[in-house]
């Protein structure tokens, strides 16, 4: 949170500084590999989740509460990653709202 001595005049936000654009850009790229790979982390156990189905009904082994706990796992995994999606979501419409 800015206190009240960080607020820079209106004259100074209208000109970004250059070297902010690229940190601005970096961290957009940031934001875009952390989601990637929670994305990839939540199809990971997606797709284990499957395997396991696969296995147990091809009868190759595998247990029932075994596979149960990876179906639980993976829906469990995707439902926090949409309650984290909401979040941010939510914090961005915030941020939208705010008026400068």
């Amino acid at each position: 949170m800015a206190t009240v001595g960080a607020l820079r005049p209106p004259a100074e936000i209208a000109a970004p500084d250059p070297s902010q654009v690229g940190r601005a850009a970096g961290a957009e790229a940031d934001f875009r590999q952390l989601l990637e790979r929670a994305v990839g982390a939540v199809e990971a156990v997606r797709g284990q989740a499957h395997a396991e189905i696969e296995r147990f009904l091809a009868g190759e082994g595998g247990e029932l509460h075994a596979v149960a706990l990876a179906v639980e796992r993976a829906e469990l995994a995707f439902e926090l990653f949409l309650e984290v999606r909401n979040k941010v979501v939510q914090a961005y419409q915030e941020i939208m709202r705010m008026q400068i």
